[in-house]
């Protein structure tokens, strides 16, 4: 049976996750267009930095600051591409962080789809405005 557009690019959070150099948890984003990846982003170093799977983790209240997470990384390869973001939907395999959610949203970002909740912190609406959806594991 084929797959609907958003198991599809679900899915392939999880192989773009698989690049993740940051073993606390390996998180990959996609950001697509009328159903085109137009960016894709995982966890891990900047560029040319070394990796926490080399050198360890660099933690600060409760978090690893070596890493720059998978959404913040597809919005970053959007702009440094010059692609707009504006109106797409970010297929995550883990819900976003507060300081991600806050970016989707300001880059335009209308709706959000995961697959892995995960609890914050704090409570937050930073997803006010955008469409925010959970879809369960596939088989």
């Amino acid at each position: 049976m084929r797959k609907d557009w958003d198991e599809y690019f679900l899915e392939q959070t999880e192989l773009v996750a698989t690049r993740s150099t940051c073993d606390r948890l390996s998180v990959g984003c996609l950001l697509v267009k009328d159903n085109r990846i137009i960016a894709t982003g995982y966890n891990g170093s900047i560029s040319g930095a070394p990796h926490c799977d080399d050198v360890g983790h660099l933690m600060y209240e409760n978090g690893c600051k070596r890493t720059v997470h998978a959404e913040m990384n597809a919005l970053l390869q959007c702009a440094k591409y010059g692609v707009s973001a504006n109106g797409a939907t970010a297929y995550c395999n883990h819900f976003p962080c507060p300081d991600c959610m806050k970016s989707l949203n300001q880059a335009g970002i209308k709706r959000i789809v995961y697959k892995h909740h995960y609890k914050h912190r704090y409570e937050n609406k930073f997803h006010e405005g955008m469409e925010v959806v959970q879809i369960g594991i596939f088989h």
